[in-house]
């Protein structure tokens, strides 16, 4: 590859490494978002090294989820009304053909070429630190104060609050996320070396 440019099928396909990161993030338990992040510095890493541009941050991020939904990233599309129907609409297609769906129909050589050439001609400045702190100020700005502190707490501290005062351990139904934590944290513990005694 010339220049550092693109072909088509290296943009809408996403490389190993980072279909690695991201199985490595789903086996020690980490959230499908996370696994999704993968693709989407992926994206950000393409268009700042010229492979092709995009037209805003929203635009980068959104070739990266759908990426990872295309990969098999278990990130459910967005719920209804939270989102154009255009946008909803392709989100399930992406999710469902990482989920064994066949595709609807091949695309055509010709379609692919133009949206890869399209690419190619809009800016940078969509991954530049400015714009990527824009648009981090703009999602927290729609979360609620708990949900922005929950997502800064280490997961050990998220679940202290799930269960009511003494509620009898029978009776609690654990969060199938923190049972994934419980479980990566015990097999890193298994692959550590054991502690040599201190004299």
């Amino acid at each position: 590859m010339a220049h550092g440019r693109a072909t088509s099928l290296e943009i809408h396909m996403p490389e190993k490494q980072t279909i690695e990161r991201a199985r490595k993030d789903k086996r020690v338990g980490k959230a499908a978002s996370t696994q999704a992040g993968e693709f989407v510095r992926e994206e950000m890493d393409h268009i700042r090294e010229g492979k092709h541009g995009a037209r805003s941050t929203k635009q980068a991020i959104a070739i990266g989820l759908s990426k990872a939904r295309r990969a098999g990233v278990g990130l459910k599309p967005p719920k209804k009304g939270t989102t154009s129907e255009k946008t909803r609409k392709s989100a399930q297609r992406a999710y469902a053909r990482g989920h064994g769906a066949p595709a609807r129909a091949k695309s055509s050589a010709k379609r692919s070429r133009a949206t890869t050439q399209a690419l190619k001609r809009e800016g940078r400045a969509a991954a530049s630190p400015s714009a990527l702190a824009k648009q981090a100020r703009s999602a927290a700005g729609r979360r609620s104060s708990s949900q922005r502190s929950a997502s800064a707490r280490p997961m050990s501290l998220r679940w202290r609050w799930v269960f009511a005062p003494r509620q009898p351990w029978s009776e609690r139904v654990w969060p199938a996320d923190y049972l994934r934590y419980r479980r990566a944290r015990s097999h890193r513990a298994k692959s550590l070396p054991p502690r040599t005694p201190a004299r």
